[in-house]
């Protein structure tokens, strides 16, 4: 299994890309995190497009929304073994500053919010790896986490 973290923006902080890349580097071979970088577009339909021809069919995919459902950490651990017996490729997608088009939402299996709070995108990127990484932690009994 495959994690992609479809992103729509680009040019991230310096700060920003060293912290994902050490989490991406942290995990292990037969869930590797890749992120694939898209640039913005001005209309929100254009951009569902791109990011939909960024996505094989039969692949699982939840869009990161502000009304999506709310996870705890535990939860998402959950669902990272879940993901793990699918047997498919994982996409998460993470939209522009209008967020995702009612078309790309309709297509997803899951929506989810990573926070109540407004994040900037840098910041919702790096805290999905982080969160990503811990879950996979957990599921290895791993100190990382703490309750």
């Amino acid at each position: 299994m495959k994690l992609f973290i479809v992103a729509v923006g680009h040019k991230m902080p310096n700060w920003v890309d060293a912290a994902i890349q050490d989490y991406v580097k942290r995990m292990p071979k037969d869930s590797p995190i890749i992120i694939k970088e898209l640039k913005p577009d001005i209309n929100p339909a254009k951009e569902a497009v791109k990011i939909l021809d960024h996505i094989p069919k039969n692949s699982y995919v939840i869009g990161l929304d502000e009304r999506g459902k709310d996870l705890n950490t535990q939860q998402m651990s959950l669902q990272f073994s879940e993901w793990q017996q699918m047997g498919k490729d994982i996409y998460l997608i993470i939209g522009g500053a209008d967020g995702l088009d009612l078309t790309l939402k309709e297509s997803c299996q899951a929506l989810w919010r990573l926070s109540s709070l407004t994040l900037p995108h840098a910041l919702a990127r790096l805290l999905l790896v982080e969160q990503l990484y811990r879950s996979w932690t957990i599921l290895q009994n791993h100190p990382y986490h703490r309750e």
